[in-house]
């Protein structure tokens, strides 16, 4: 498609905003990339995302998408020759989606800021789960390279972004991926190795950097 315009509406330490430049990268697809302050929402972003007002949000020819999850499938259905995310068989598919959800539930959100913001035996319920669910994860990846299979798949962009906040959770929680999800760490090393994956995501001690600031604005010390 010619003459296409293409802009992403984010925040550069947002994993799901990743989700889209990977995506994008993937495809090859040149876009316009303008970083929200979500202190001081653009015109634009309450505009295009009048729902939640938030980020991030895919304008295409004038047309906004909102929900990171529903971002990548768009990019890939638009853009269906060029590197596929989402396998053809129906029920690798429906898989795929079932795990994205999985990411979205049970890695992402309240897991991870306990992590950051409780202390003692909440802390330490807090990561016991977070791995236990890693470890089903590891589980679903099995002996594959990634969980597309031999190459990067839509599975693969949801979760890698979250990967950059481990070292950040590492930091505040006193424990190591490493040593309690080897296989998960591994597959993560492989997805840096991409390009389209390293170029996308901000180096992990600047988001630790960035955590501390938010903790502190938010009282926690």
């Amino acid at each position: 498609m010619e003459n296409e315009e293409v802009i992403l509406l984010d925040l550069w330490a947002s994993p799901f905003g990743m989700r889209a430049k990977i995506a994008l990268a993937l495809k090859g697809i040149n876009y316009e990339h303008r970083d929200e302050d979500l202190s001081n929402k653009s015109d634009l972003l309450l505009k295009t995302n009048p729902v939640h007002k938030k980020i991030p949000v895919l304008i295409h020819n004038g047309k906004p998408i909102c929900e990171s999850l529903i971002i990548v499938e768009y990019i890939d259905e638009i853009w269906p020759h060029k590197f596929p995310l989402l396998p053809l068989d129906p029920y690798q598919r429906a898989s795929a989606r079932f795990w994205a959800d999985f990411v979205d539930k049970k890695i992402y959100g309240a897991r991870n800021r306990k992590i950051r913001t409780a202390k003692g035996e909440e802390q330490e319920a807090a990561k016991e789960e977070l791995i236990e669910n890693l470890k089903l994860l590891e589980g679903e990846l099995g002996n594959k390279a990634y969980f597309g299979g031999e190459h990067l798949g839509y599975v693969d962009v949801v979760l890698v972004p979250i990967y950059s906040w481990f070292y950040t959770n590492e930091k505040f929680g006193n424990f190591s991926f490493e040593t309690e999800c080897p296989k998960l760490i591994a597959w993560a090393k492989r997805c840096f190795e991409q390009e389209s994956v390293c170029k996308s995501l901000p180096d992990q001690d600047k988001i630790y950097q960035h955590a501390l600031q938010l903790m502190k604005r938010s009282g926690y010390e």
